[in-house]
């Protein structure tokens, strides 16, 4: 689809059960911890998009087996146990965050020289703090134009280890990147955060993985781990259902009055967005916990003050369910969106204007006052969150159009076909 795509409204609420496709971030998490394993491990549910592309592509590279079963949604990884058969390539991650942090970490492990970069976008978003910490237990990392962007050189050695400190207030992934090639240093680790932890459940997520392929994870206090030289364990992995790609579908049944339930989620879930529910019960939804499901009925909704933090992946979502709310919607605490795909904040302020909606913009996020909605073809930046949540809106309003809905390749390339097939239209 290069052209617009046109949203086609719904009459009655909608009510359906969909499982959307594996957890980007947990996919990615699961590649290098399984790729780093002494052994073979098998990852089932996997995702299959350009964000999880470009990463088993640069395991490729680096010599390092995967092979894909795109129809099981299954990845089999033969694991180095941490020593890398190649000494240099170069690695093309698209406009991939967590491929390239990560992989930037997983590269100062080896031996040899890295050159890891991406498109336009990603040339802007920032990983030198990154690069910061890794030199600071040994490594030789530099961002090649010096702006603390990519691309980014890797001249190793192996990591030598010690201790340093993380700087993780523009982004979590950051110290999800040194968590997870941490125990691989030639000796111990203690890594120090620095300043604000934002998004802080993806922290947890990294951590959780890392001890389901029995990894310990020793924590001094909130802000401090300490690793002893490790190796993971193969193991059989299942990925969860990706919880910020179900917020579209909880909102489908906000928006529309109706009752959707997603199987492969729950409370228990390594996934922080699964509380993306509760904003929406805040607003006026039912959510009903199970043990492997959660479902969420719509009801009548109103507008909340929301710290949104934890689980900014979603911010862009409930921007959309506020368009059909009482009263104002304040979404706080998202600075570090601006450095996402596209700056969100901005983005999201641009967009909602655009479609009639009265919006101030605050360093931090964004006030949205609900009006009449007006027809318009929103632009997307190329980022896949704009297109799937802003297509949500035309469930309720004629005249809404998507610009390059492509760009849901990141991460869902089934996303309209799914919207489709679960609200009965096309």
């Amino acid at each position: 689809m290069t052209e617009p795509y046109t949203v086609n409204p719904v009459s009655q609420p909608i009510r359906g059960t969909i499982r959307p496709p594996g957890s980007k971030s947990l996919t990615n998490r699961a590649l290098i911890v399984s790729a780093l394993a002494a052994g073979t491990s098998r990852l089932t549910g996997v995702l299959d998009s350009q964000d999880t592309r470009v990463m088993v592509e640069s395991l490729g590279r680096l010599g390092l087996r995967v092979d894909c079963d795109v129809e099981a949604s299954t990845m089999t990884v033969h694991g180095c146990g941490g020593t890398f058969p190649i000494n240099s390539a170069e690695l093309w991650l698209e406009n991939s965050g967590t491929s390239i942090r990560f992989l930037t970490a997983l590269c100062a492990l080896a031996h040899g020289r890295f050159r890891l970069d991406g498109n336009g976008r990603m040339r802007e978003r920032p990983i030198g703090d990154l690069t910061a910490t890794l030199n600071q237990l040994g490594s030789d990392c530099r961002c090649e134009r010096d702006n603390d962007c990519p691309p980014v050189v890797v001249v190793a050695q192996g990591l030598p280890g010690g201790k340093a400190t993380v700087r993780s207030d523009l982004s979590s992934q950051f110290l999800s990147a040194m968590l997870m090639v941490a125990p691989y240093a030639m000796k111990p680790v203690e890594i120090q955060i620095e300043g604000e932890l934002v998004s802080e459940p993806y922290v947890e997520m990294t951590l959780g993985v890392m001890q389901q392929f029995g990894m310990p994870v020793h924590r001094a206090d909130a802000n401090r781990f300490r690793f002893e030289p490790g190796v993971y364990n193969p193991v059989d992995y299942q990925i969860e259902p990706d919880a910020s790609a179900a917020s579209y579908f909880f909102a489908v049944a906000a928006m529309t009055g109706g009752q959707i339930t997603v199987p492969g989620l729950s409370r228990v879930a390594l996934q922080g967005d699964v509380k993306f529910v509760e904003a929406l019960e805040r607003m006026g939804c039912e959510v009903h916990w199970d043990v492997d499901a959660i479902t969420v009925t719509g009801g009548m909704l109103h507008g909340i003050d929301i710290d949104m933090n934890e689980i900014s992946d979603t911010a862009q979502t409930l921007a959309v369910v506020a368009t059909s709310a009482l009263g104002p919607t304040r979404i706080r605490n998202v600075a570090h969106m601006r450095h996402k795909e596209t700056d969100r904040v901005s983005a999201l302020v641009t967009e909602l204007r655009r479609l009639g909606q009265e919006v101030e913009e605050f360093p931090d996020g964004l006030l949205i006052h609900p009006a009449v909605v007006t027809p318009a073809v929103v632009e997307t930046y190329d980022d896949h969150r704009m297109a799937m949540s802003f297509s949500l809106l035309g469930l309720r309003h004629a005249g809404i159009q998507i610009a390059n809905p492509r760009c849901v390749e990141k991460t869902y390339p089934n996303y309209f076909a799914d919207l489709e097939r679960l609200c009965g239209v096309s």
